[in-house]
């Protein structure tokens, strides 16, 4: 296996910035990413629920939702096509779907800290408020014409970005977020 570089790794500013006092957005590049794209046809969706669920708390995936268990995260990204956050991609019988290890195409940003939410409703045209976007949402959406993934999980927002755009967009977070005092872990 290739030895995996980060996007980010010439341009992480680690430590606080902007307004001084307590940070009020923290944002985290998160190392080592292992994500899988699982797509299937609409006759074998059943068989690819089923292989993607196995071990997990409930054995249904809805849109717009994630769902956790102890082999990894899964939520469905298009009507036939599911990410999931695992160490390795499910099994199942080939005829009924494909599996591609999506990697190292993306970036993945972690925003937390109490003005979280409202930082990045500055650069998502998405309703972040609790009621609209719980804890364990997904949306696909764009920062800056770049198509992003979000997911709201238990430690913060979670942004997948295509590699060739984390820069940028990076940019962006930084400099957004330093008006609420931000820190770079």
């Amino acid at each position: 296996m290739a030895n995996r570089c980060s996007a980010l790794a010439a341009y992480y500013p680690t430590g606080l910035h902007g307004r001084p006092g307590e940070p009020g957005v923290k944002l985290q590049e998160i190392p080592d990413l292992n994500l899988w794209q699982i797509a299937g046809w609409p006759d074998t969706m059943e068989s690819i629920h089923l292989a993607i669920t196995e071990g997990m708390n409930s054995n249904r995936l809805s849109p717009g939702r994630a769902l956790a268990g102890p082999k990894g995260v899964a939520f469905q990204v298009e009507p036939l096509k599911f990410w999931l956050l695992a160490e390795a991609p499910p099994v199942f019988n080939q005829t009924d779907g494909v599996v591609l290890d999506l990697s190292h195409s993306r970036t993945q940003i972690r925003v937390s800290g109490p003005e979280a939410q409202t930082c990045l409703s500055r650069l998502l045209p998405l309703d972040l408020r609790d009621h609209s976007f719980p804890q364990n949402a997904v949306a696909s959406s764009g920062i800056h014409h770049v198509g992003i993934t979000l997911w709201r999980s238990e430690l913060g927002f979670e942004l997948f970005i295509p590699r060739g755009f984390a820069r940028s967009i990076w940019e962006l977070l930084l400099e957004t977020a330093e008006q609420f005092g931000s820190e770079v872990i």
